[in-house]
């Protein structure tokens, strides 16, 4: 049993150190070899332990549905030459978020036919904490070097306004494939950015923005949508929006305040 925060932490640390090693096909014993320090050691011979207990169980974990099948198919050509044969044109996407065993799986299936079609963003990889390589894509320009870039540049939801400072953010990332993005919605509102001292300061901000709106220009609350990041962060949303009696509508998740 836990007892602590610092336990639980180890031991998301333990598996994340885990969930890393199988994406970039590390097996239990190369770890145990190239472990350096009492953090690597003792990650290392968590995988090992874990890996004997998944066998005895018969067992898969979420990383092992790719890394499995890539060493199937590294292991055993004649059954990748089966699956290449059954898959005649591979479409992936998001292809920024791949890590290197999705990656070498995607590259076995497509083999010398190359008959592969990709989508992604290098300017948009946020999963490199979990083992994503956006370096991915640069790849692609040597083991498929027949393939075309197509960049889609225009951009339908926001006004160049926004857009114009999505560009300036972008121009200071390293990247491989410069883009500029577009639109034809017109240059759009001035671009406020509001500090708040903490999370419920902000959802209040929200609420008697939208409120204050509502009454003063008659504004109806339909008009108003508001983005967040995680689903954590609903929860404070709702009980605001609540308080102000202010009608709302939950999209792509699980309402925490019932009514």
């Amino acid at each position: 049993m836990l007892h602590n925060n610092e336990d639980v932490d180890q031991v998301d640390a333990v598996q994340n150190t885990i969930s890393n090693w199988k994406n970039e096909m590390v097996s239990p014993e190369q770890a145990l070899v190239q472990a350096q320090g009492p953090a690597d050691i003792l990650a290392a011979r968590a995988y090992d332990a874990y890996s004997q207990s998944l066998r005895a169980y018969n067992a898969v974990d979420f990383d092992d549905l790719i890394l499995l099948p890539a060493q199937l198919f590294l292991n055993h050509p004649e059954v990748l030459e089966r699956w290449q044969n059954k898959i005649r044109y591979l479409l992936v996407d998001e292809y920024q978020d791949t890590n290197t065993s999705q990656y070498l799986l995607v590259k076995m299936l497509v083999g010398i036919r190359g008959a592969l079609t990709v989508v992604g963003d290098d300017d948009q990889s946020i999963y490199s904490w979990r083992g994503a390589r956006p370096e991915n894509l640069n790849q692609l320009q040597t083991d498929f070097p027949s393939l075309k870039v197509v960049k889609l540049e225009q951009n339908y939801r926001s006004t160049g306004r926004i857009l114009k400072a999505a560009n300036c953010v972008i121009s200071n990332n390293p990247h491989v494939f410069d883009k500029t993005l577009w639109s034809d919605m017109g240059y759009g509102e001035p671009i406020r950015v509001v500090f708040n001292s903490d999370e419920d300061a902000e959802c209040e901000r929200v609420a008697t923005e939208i409120l204050d709106q509502h009454l003063r220009v008659r504004r109806p609350f339909k008009d108003f949508a508001i983005l967040y990041r995680g689903n954590h962060q609903a929860r404070l949303l709702e009980m605001k929006l609540q308080s102000y009696q202010i009608p709302y509508k939950l999209n792509g998740g699980t309402s925490f305040c019932p009514c």
